[in-house]
């Protein structure tokens, strides 16, 4: 224990690490979320030219938005989208953008996009849902069984996989249950998935120099001569690492649902992710989808700082050893799109280059004759590569001290 807070302060005492996290912080919470949800994100426009000439009053407009959509919650029928369509169609006649923009457009259109593809002009420079007959979207429910079915084969997965998918679809509540999207729709697409990458930039920055600073200080002939054997200060190098890495990931990641319960609140948590994507076909509700983003995040945090342990036992600079944890995230996420669709499979199961917003998509990979969903995949295998490497990164650096 006295050895674990030695190096625990150790780590915490580096400028690198505290700024590290200062910055972590202020980029996520601060910008990505608070000044997201206040101001460039749910801020009342303004300026169309730039997000950030939105008005500072997100947390009003949020409860104005929440307000106008309580008319149209609860089952999404034909009717109910018909109507929907309708009172935006006569918002937008006004002139005024504070009228339409109160509505789920975002959403609405991409639906009618979705379903019926036939009614798009596409000599037409306005979005769909300016110009559509409400009366014509019909059949919503056949519509949206038929577009899974066409989207599958699109797709090319047939046979067992398309079953696979269809037996999934099939237990979704019918008809959906709608509420206000926009909120969580940023959460889940775009905010949680966003913060990987910059997880991965300053774990990097923290955990990469904790083997290898030991050769870059000149510290090699002090550990030495300290009580503790090699292999009990490598271990506990470890267990520090993944200490630090849960402390980031608190205080991120609690301060981000903090922000989130103060702007939106926790209304529609139960609302279908099918609200937010049509075409998603796993049965799950967005405070669901929401958790297991914020789960995936965790373990792939947990798996990376296990590889970036590895490169800092392998490397004798803290310069190489960031630069190399950098690249095993940064290098695949920039070849991924020359890869084939396998390559990519295989590339987005390293830690962090794979995205949690998979769960509203229908990529998997066959294993042993089975069919698996990629999103399971993509929370269990980074984290699986992250403890394989750690008996290795633990060897190497006992087995070269010693030399």
């Amino acid at each position: 224990m006295e050895l674990l807070k030695l190096e625990h302060k150790k780590l915490w005492r580096r400028k690198s690490v505290q700024i590290g996290v200062l910055l972590c912080f202020l980029y996520i919470v601060i910008f990505g979320g608070l000044l997201s949800y206040q101001w460039f994100q749910f801020g009342s426009p303004n300026d169309f030219t730039s997000s950030f000439g939105n008005n500072f009053d997100g947390y009003t407009n949020i409860r104005e938005k929440q307000e106008y959509a309580k008319q149209w919650e609860g089952a999404l029928t034909e009717e109910t989208l018909q109507a929907m369509v309708k009172e935006y169609q006569e918002r937008v006649q006004t002139g005024n953008v504070s009228d339409y923009e109160m509505t789920d457009w975002v959403s609405l259109n991409s639906m009618i996009q979705t379903l019926w593809p036939e009614l798009e002009e596409t000599d037409n420079p306005y979005i769909m849902l300016n110009y559509v007959d409400p009366s014509e979207l019909t059949d919503f429910e056949v519509r949206r069984e038929n577009a899974v079915k066409s989207f599958l084969e699109l797709n090319g997965q047939t046979g067992s996989e398309r079953e696979y998918f269809l037996n999934m679809d099939a237990n979704i509540d019918m008809p959906l249950q709608y509420r206000w999207t926009e909120g969580w729709s940023f959460v889940t697409a775009d905010y949680i998935s966003g913060c990987g990458v910059v997880f991965a930039i300053f774990i990097a920055i923290a955990i990469a120099p904790v083997f290898c600073g030991e050769w870059h200080n000149n510290t090699r002939s002090l550990i030495t001569t300290t009580k503790y054997g090699w292999n009990k200060i490598a271990v506990t190098k470890v267990l520090v690492s993944f200490l630090f890495t849960l402390e980031l990931y608190t205080i991120i990641i609690f301060s981000s649902i903090l922000l989130q319960i103060i702007f939106l609140g926790t209304e529609g948590a139960d609302m279908p992710i099918q609200c937010i994507k049509i075409l998603a076909v796993a049965p799950w509700t967005v405070l669901q989808a929401e958790i297991y983003e914020y789960g995936y995040l965790l373990l792939a945090s947990f798996g990376y700082t296990g590889i970036v342990l590895l490169c800092s036992a392998l490397a004798k600079t803290n310069y190489v050893s960031i630069i190399i944890s950098l690249a095993i995230v940064f290098v695949p996420m920039a070849i991924l799109q020359f890869f084939p669709l396998w390559g990519q499979k295989a590339l987005d199961l390293i830690p962090f280059v794979g995205s949690s917003t998979d769960i509203f998509r229908t990529n998997t990979y066959h294993l042993f004759g089975y069919t698996i969903w990629s999103p399971y995949l993509l929370i269990t295998v980074p984290i699986i590569l992250g403890l394989i490497c750690l008996p290795f990164a633990v060897r190497s650096w006992a087995r070269r001290a010693k030399i």
